[in-house]
């Protein structure tokens, strides 16, 4: 008969592996990509007032500039598109997002604010990057997290919840040496402060499915440890920002994916400069993922039905007047939901 490894002496740190595009994720976490754009000054349409001759329209991702138009054409974004079978969170860091999608619903959103929407049975929705500023730069940062939904929750209605930066609280710790870490808790809980729920059929609706989604900002050389959380969950840890950081006493310097143990005490040490961390956590579905394009179900004849509904239905149609549709250039934040109702920021 053995005896279990101690806590305190296993290697917290399970695997080490390069930041890729999209970066990878594990259960119940299907995607995650870091969008980074230093957009230049907008023109009239609120696109780039920049040349595009050069760029692959309706397909760039070169980052030529140090800037990508994607799928789009006029403004930098995501025209429309369907999704069914998973959850979108979009972490607007920087620059703003104009949704909207085949249920009627749009919003204007940044600076901070989360859009966290159930595909569930059927969208489709665009997401383009208006560039509001006609005289200066329009840096547009964010994270698109895609988190599945089990097989029993795949074909709810479509749904999506605002939370506003404003509402999202900021976990503040100033180590010995008087530095300080900020935590961003988009989901989860930290210190007892919990953010604003998310879709009532989400994964992380669930209380005991403990998923996190923290953003982690360190002052150069500050430390802090990441609570220890249940053993049945995952948590990867991205370090994204910075000149270097340890991680339970292993040295990084270059952006990293960072899978650990989760029922451990984790501490982190910051480099020389500012650093930045997204930690994904989360107990795994575990049940069959098939994933097709935008769809993500259980097993390839639910794909086969998704696509075939898609062409018969387009998931309600779309009742925009372009597949890329922008607000007003002084629009400002706001949410309009399907039902109706209209909410603001500081409503």
């Amino acid at each position: 008969m053995t005896s279990a490894t101690p806590t305190s002496d296993r290697n917290p740190v399970l695997d080490v592996r390069p930041l890729g595009f999209p970066w990878e994720t594990v259960d119940p976490f299907l995607f995650c990509v870091h969008h980074d754009d230093a957009y230049p000054a907008g023109n009239e349409q609120m696109g780039p007032a920049s040349s595009l001759a050069g760029r692959n329209l309706g397909q760039d991702f070169e980052g030529k500039d140090g800037w990508r138009m994607y799928h789009g054409e006029t403004v930098p974004g995501f025209p429309q598109h369907p999704h069914r079978g998973f959850e979108t969170v979009t972490v607007a860091r920087r620059g703003y997002i104009d949704h909207s999608d085949s249920l009627g619903a749009t919003a204007r959103f940044g600076r901070g604010d989360v859009q966290w929407m159930t595909a569930g049975g059927g969208v489709v929705h665009s997401e383009m990057f208006p560039l509001l500023d006609r005289s200066g730069p329009n840096h547009a940062e964010l994270f698109q997290i895609w988190l599945n939904l089990p097989p029993e929750d795949k074909m709810v209605p479509a749904h999506f919840t605002m939370l506003w930066s404003e509402r999202i609280p900021v976990v503040e710790t100033t180590d010995a040496a008087g530095l300080v870490t900020s935590v961003t808790v988009i989901a989860g809980e930290l210190a007892g402060k919990r953010p604003p729920a998310p879709p009532p059929h989400s994964w992380a609706s669930r209380a005991d499915s403990n998923v996190a989604i923290w953003s982690i900002r360190m002052q150069a050389g500050a430390k802090w440890t990441v609570p220890a959380a249940p053993s049945d969950v995952n948590r990867t840890l991205y370090f994204f920002g910075g000149s270097s950081i340890e991680v339970a006493g292993r040295r990084l310097t270059q952006p990293r994916l960072v899978r650990v143990v989760p029922d451990v005490d984790l501490p982190l040490l910051a480099g020389d400069t500012e650093t930045e961390v997204l930690l994904l956590q989360g107990r795994p579905i575990a049940k069959p993922v098939v994933q097709y394009g935008p769809f993500v179900m259980s097993s390839r004849p639910e794909i086969q039905q998704a696509v075939a509904d898609y062409q018969r239905t387009r998931f309600g149609g779309w009742p925009w007047p372009s597949d890329d549709p922008v607000h007003a250039r002084d629009a400002g934040r706001f949410a309009r939901h399907a039902d109706g109702r209209f909410e603001k920021p500081n409503d």
